[in-house]
């Protein structure tokens, strides 16, 4: 049977000393975005509260006009990211003490907010 830790701090040492090998696998029900990293051989899951685009660094679409909010389409972004390029996605910050992860695509430039309410560990 594998071994479940219920930690950030998993991630957060997996992901400082390999960062390169963590990957954004797949959103699973109940909220859920699925990392794995291919050096340690972990499978991260992150429970999810919120999901909010921040800015890219350069732009290059124009502000939405629809009237819907970051925190309203960031799952769904997020979501629509997964499933049309998920090799661009990856890890770039986090921070266990604000229970944050910050997922950047290269694809679209995108950087998504994750905002995390619990953290767990699978090992293989």
């Amino acid at each position: 049977m594998a071994q479940i830790f219920r930690s950030g701090a998993f991630l957060q040492q997996c992901w400082s000393v390999h960062p390169l090998c963590v990957l954004v696998k797949r959103m699973a029900e109940g909220n859920r975005l699925i990392l794995s990293c291919t050096s340690c051989r972990f499978v991260h899951h992150l429970t999810f509260s919120s999901v909010v685009i921040r800015a890219a660094a350069v732009p290059d679409e124009p502000e939405d006009a629809s009237g819907e909010t970051a925190a309203e389409g960031g799952q769904a972004q997020l979501t629509g990211c997964l499933e049309s390029h998920p090799a661009a996605l990856s890890l770039r910050e986090m921070d266990v003490f604000e229970d944050l992860a910050l997922i950047r695509c290269a694809e679209c430039r995108r950087h998504y907010a994750v905002t995390v309410a619990a953290f767990e560990t699978h090992q293989k």
